[in-house]
């Protein structure tokens, strides 16, 4: 399956390190960040799981839930979080998914069919409020994900959703941001009431709201 910027997240009850969960009603108003692994007790993994615990409190206050999954069953799981807490010395408090039938995989379109063992592509999908698809990107097993780059997406995200900005090329939090061109001129001084600058009549920036 397919899953497009936009697209409803598929809906789906599974097995966890924290219990049997409905995605959609586990996430509730929260933000989401599902993340894929090929396998447990894979070293890149072990190290991006180990990060994702010890940065909590900077996801949780952006209202954000973190989840992973990988095709191993509970018992892999449960064993690689003790690794996991051990080697990187953080407390892996968030579910990982256990989909050893590949269905939830499967529905996200991240089963790699040109694997021989068909290990999960490690993907990360972003998730809106409105469970919808946000950000998706994939990585190749030989790179970390860069999870300071996805806390700044998430960042961009929010704000494009709360004020109606985008975020220029290589922009960083408290940089300048750009009016989106389809809000009204008639709205802007109400809008941002800190000012702007217009360079062309499509590029207007102005400093961070919020």
């Amino acid at each position: 399956m397919n899953i497009n910027l936009g697209d409803l997240a598929p809906n789906f009850r599974a097995i966890s390190t924290l219990g049997i969960l409905d995605f959609h009603e586990w996430l509730g108003d929260s933000w989401g960040l599902l993340f894929s692994h090929p396998e447990d007790y894979t070293p890149v993994c072990t190290t991006e799981l180990g990060v994702v615990a010890n940065l909590k409190a900077e996801f949780a206050k952006r209202n954000v839930k973190a989840i992973a999954i990988s095709v191993d069953d509970l018992e892999s799981h449960v064993g690689w979080i003790k690794d996991i807490e051990e080697t990187i010395g953080a407390k892996v408090d968030f579910p990982i998914l256990a989909d050893e039938k590949k269905e939830i995989v499967s529905l996200y379109g991240m089963l790699n069919d040109n694997s021989k063992n068909n290990f999960t592509v490690r993907s990360v999908f972003i998730i809106g409020p409105d469970k919808k698809i946000r950000l998706t990107i994939n990585y190749p097993v030989a790179v970390g994900r860069n999870f300071d780059e996805i806390l700044r997406v998430i960042d961009a995200l929010q704000l494009n959703e709360n004020y109606q900005v985008l975020t220029p090329a290589n922009w960083q939090y408290n940089d300048q941001v750009i009016i989106d061109p389809n809000i009204p001129k008639d709205e802007l001084d109400e809008r941002f009431p800190k000012g702007f600058q217009e360079v062309k009549p499509y590029l207007k920036y102005t400093p961070q709201p919020g």
